[in-house]
């Protein structure tokens, strides 16, 4: 005969306080909840990174006052609106595992999840390239050196194909197919499991052709290693190595603050810029929502012939 579980028992057990393997026990419950890669990375990096903050503090209770005080610290460090509720996102879910687990009181855990987020005010300014800019950065690597036909190829995909981190490391040789007589990225899995196909232009496959014909590659992932004597090796590249890439190339050209997701934002702009049609661009980005796509153009503000550079009041030239 079967007896019912004692969910007194289970609450007795309930704490305030938790340790550090309570924790880790509640983290990993929230990283197997999440089925897209994209996720999994950001909530492990919030959930770390408020361990981190919540063990160095005074042993006090897991609650509603604490993940306040976390909130004060993040909007403390000058972080954007968008990554503070992001992380306090992570935290509420670590607090709803540690309960639904019988780690946490449930009300301690109710009182977490109606902390509330930081309002956004205004809309905050992403970082573009212009086309002589976008066109120096493909051809600051050296193409007379292995790694530099690759980095070249790499970047010319990140600007012209506005491809994210992850889905540029996972690319294979069997993504690219011909399409109504234009080479495609066929059935890319992006963030959230979204499928989508992407048009290549032909100088950039060029790009990428000299690469793997260098290389010598004639399957599996599209981009490898090069060792210090110019060889490849290893059968693939990590998101690391993208970072790097344009870290390297972007200070080259005199943009230390670029990041790979700016290329991502550069690609959309300059497709628009040329004529793109909104809905196009968002197939090629892969969003979900437009307004996304509209973010990513910076439609909502001009900075180059801004409304207000000319309104009456200014000095004759």
């Amino acid at each position: 005969m079967k007896t019912k579980p004692n969910r007194k028992a289970k609450r007795s057990h309930a704490k305030t306080i938790l340790r550090l393997p309570d924790l880790e026990i509640a983290k990993t419950a929230v990283i197997n909840s999440l089925s897209c890669p994209d996720a999994q990375r950001g909530y492990r990096h919030a959930i770390d990174e408020f361990v981190g903050w919540y063990c160095s503090e005074p042993r006090l209770s897991f609650s509603k006052t604490v993940v306040v005080r976390y909130r004060m610290h993040l909007e403390s460090r000058h972080l954007a609106p968008g990554t503070i509720n992001l992380r306090l996102g992570a935290v509420r879910r670590l607090a709803y595992e540690a309960a639904d687990s019988g780690l946490l009181s449930a009300d301690l855990a109710a009182g977490i999840r109606h902390v509330k987020g930081v309002k956004k005010l205004g809309v905050r300014l992403g970082n573009w390239l212009t086309p002589e800019q976008g066109n120096a950065l493909w051809q600051a690597p050296n193409s007379e050196r292995l790694r530099g036909k690759r980095d070249r190829a790499l970047l010319a995909i990140l600007l012209a194909r506005g491809l994210r981190r992850h889905e540029i490391a996972e690319l294979t040789l069997d993504h690219f197919q011909k399409r109504e007589e234009h080479w495609a990225i066929v059935d890319l899995v992006g963030k959230g499991g979204h499928i989508r196909t992407i048009p290549v232009p032909d100088w950039v496959y060029r790009l990428l052709n000299d690469w793997m014909s260098a290389a010598g590659i004639q399957g599996g992932r599209l981009f490898r290693k090069v060792s210090s004597a110019g060889k490849p090796w290893g059968d693939g590249v990590t998101e690391k190595l993208v970072w790097h890439v344009v870290k390297e190339f972007a200070a080259r050209i005199g943009n230390d603050g670029l990041a790979p997701h700016d290329l991502r934002r550069t690609c959309a702009r300059l497709c628009r810029a040329a004529g793109g049609e909104l809905e196009q661009i968002q197939f090629l980005l892969g969003h979900v929502s437009v307004q996304t796509t509209e973010r990513y153009l910076g439609c909502t503000q001009r900075i180059a012939a801004a409304v207000n550079d000319k309104i009456g009041i200014e000095p004759a030239s």
